[in-house]
């Protein structure tokens, strides 16, 4: 299993070919340091911004101020920009990840629950909201909030160099949903999108939930099975 997410990670990290730049719009990276990364959210942010004039942002850092949120890190981030701007902040010691905008109306372009879902798809969702859904109204709220593109990445297991791909390969596939949200809103197509690049890697996920699903069923069915058997011999 992590020989195939180290394959996704190198997948999606080779689209282009790596080149140094200063980057815009990857505003603040204090974690990931990867120009591969760097170039494409740079890419992306520019031609979202000279078609839309909106500014979309994102910020790595290692970890907020004691009794900081990080929404509270976003107000005042967002405070040195006089432009619409979107800020996808990631903070790697707290594992917090926020979107904010500015002016609140940039909302209404994108989804930003279903960017932040902790979940991929609709059938993960379900089980999310069977086993962890307090009330009626709990489950109908979980059940319904899927399409995640950043948490379920983050959510895999990774070591060593695999977790700066993960983040990489996390916050780049978030960034480009959000920009590709703003675009389509604004009817108008980023040369930049990657489009079926964005959709494999939740394909993948998919893949790996559903194996999980069926291993977990094959457990309990075993499990069942087998204690019918002990009971069947001792009688």
């Amino acid at each position: 299993m992590n020989k195939f997410i180290r394959g996704l990670f190198a997948l999606v990290l080779s689209f282009n070919a790596i080149s140094p730049l200063n980057a815009e719009y990857l505003y603040k990276d204090e974690v990931i340091s990867n120009t591969k990364l760097a170039q494409d959210v740079e890419t992306m942010g520019k031609e979202l911004h000279e078609k839309t004039g909106i500014a979309l942002r994102l910020v790595v850092i290692k970890e907020l101020d004691n009794n900081q949120t990080i929404v509270d890190y976003e107000k005042n981030l967002v405070q040195n920009f006089n432009e619409p701007t979107i800020l996808l902040t990631f903070s790697e010691m707290n594992q917090k990840v926020d979107i904010l905008a500015r002016p609140e109306s940039l909302y209404k372009y994108f989804d930003r629950k279903q960017v932040l879902s902790p979940t991929a798809t609709g059938l993960q969702a379900f089980f999310m909201a069977v086993f962890f859904s307090s009330s009626y109204d709990d489950f109908k709220e979980n059940a319904t909030n899927y399409g995640g593109t950043i948490i379920p990445i983050l959510a895999e297991k990774a070591k060593g160099e695999d977790i700066i791909n993960k983040y990489s390969v996390a916050l780049f596939n978030g960034y480009a949903d959000i920009a590709e949200q703003v675009a389509s809103s604004k009817n108008v197509k980023l040369d930049s999108a990657i489009g079926n690049s964005n959709r494999y890697t939740i394909e993948i996920l998919k893949i790996l939930f559903y194996s999980f699903i069926l291993y977990v069923i094959y457990k309990y069915i075993k499990i069942k099975f087998d204690l019918k058997k002990k009971r069947n011999e001792e009688k």
